[in-house]
């Protein structure tokens, strides 16, 4: 049965992508529930219902979930056990299996092995002493990964040798990590892929992205990258989705080396950075799919109406004074998305921009003009 416009939705997490979805939702008729710890959360800020209160609080669960008719999720980290008591009251999606696989690196890389999905040689790290160069040569250089709560950059640490190994995971307090080879890449790509309950698929046009010190700077749609690669990347992604039986929008992020051989790097089990370009330049954006996804309806044409490059920008910009947004605005082809957090910290989040044009090349040319221009306006 669909949910049709009029309802209430709820949303766990109070993020920048929960933000997209609620104003998605509410242009389609939907209202929102946020839940969330933060008082001062950017999709708090644009809710119908706010709910402060912790991701496991039980009574705030089920206030959600008998007051909304269907759930879903803004990132990776909710309790599985969260989104397991909220089926007992609503539709759920991403479902509980789903997310504890995608937000445990260690189960992440071993269902992916499971299911003969090509990754980066890894080992599993729960003692100082497991892994050396002895005994896993091919591993080192790697990199070291925390197995839970890790993103942009965080909870990772390039190592060359044992003593490095060591002290990384040394610094990771004990919990357990991936060690994984450091491979030479000439690019990296995602796609995202929405999944209905009645087992719709549709695919988003795949993003090259490019990233600064692990968090992604720029994503470039067309990728420029091979034809069959592209194909090769949708179809693993719609496969990882068949094989979660996951419902909902799945992001999928890819390796491509420097031989041309594909590889998996991480599954986010939600929206993605890295789509953010569909808002400007698809016929349908990836958070009013979420939406559909959730509410049982038909999934909406993903055609790609426009090349587009998007731009993060992080709270570095703002440390001197607010920047320059005439940079951004002057141009008639870029749209300028701001997410309503009032803190700017160094390699936060804050907003985004997509110049749209009619090749990657021309977008991509402008974008890096406007970041030039803008990074200049904060010395």
């Amino acid at each position: 049965m669909s949910i049709m416009p009029g309802a209430m939705l709820g949303l766990l997490g109070g993020g920048q992508l929960g933000r997209m979805f609620i104003m998605a939702a509410q242009s389609m008729g939907y209202q929102v529930t946020v839940l969330d710890p933060s008082r001062d959360s950017p999709a708090g800020h644009v809710a119908d219902r706010f709910l402060c209160a912790d991701f496991s609080d039980k009574t705030a669960l089920r206030e959600l979930g008998t007051t909304c008719a269907g759930v879903t999720t803004e990132f990776e980290n909710i309790p599985a056990d969260s989104l397991s008591f909220l089926a007992e009251y609503c539709i759920v999606s991403p479902d509980a299996d789903s997310v504890a696989i995608a937000q445990n690196r260690i189960m992440e890389k071993q269902f992916l092995v499971t299911n003969g999905f090509p990754v980066a040689a890894f080992a599993v790290i729960q003692s100082g002493n497991a892994v050396s160069p002895d005994t896993h040569p091919e591993l080192f250089p790697g990199i070291l990964k925390v197995s839970r709560f890790g993103y942009d950059g965080k909870g990772q640490v390039r190592v060359s040798n044992k003593a490095e190994l060591d002290a990384a995971f040394s610094s990771m307090k004990g919990e357990s990590c991936v060690f994984e080879q450091l491979l030479p890449l000439r690019s990296e790509i995602s796609v995202i892929v929405a999944r209905g309950f009645d087992d719709e698929l549709s695919v988003f046009p795949v993003a090259e992205n490019r990233h600064v010190q692990g968090i992604l700077d720029v994503s470039i749609v067309p990728a420029s990258v091979p034809r069959e690669i592209i194909q090769q990347a949708s179809e693993a992604t719609i496969r990882v989705a068949e094989k979660l039986d996951y419902r909902g929008i799945l992001c999928v992020e890819f390796f491509i080396l420097a031989d041309g051989r594909l590889l998996i790097n991480e599954i986010a089990p939600r929206t993605h950075n890295s789509g953010h370009y569909t808002i400007d330049a698809c016929m349908t954006s990836q958070f009013e799919q979420q939406v559909r996804t959730l509410c049982g309806l038909p999934l909406g044409s993903t055609k790609l109406l426009s090349a587009a490059v998007m731009v993060n920008l992080l709270g570095d910009l703002w440390q001197q004074k607010e920047p320059d947004w005439k940079q951004v605005l002057q141009h008639t082809n870029t749209k300028l998305h701001l997410y309503g957090k009032r803190e700017a910290r160094p390699g936060r989040k804050m907003g985004h921009y997509t110049v749209l044009d009619t090749t990657a090349e021309a977008a991509l040319q402008q974008a890096l003009r406007i970041k030039q221009l803008l990074s200049e306006n904060t010395n």
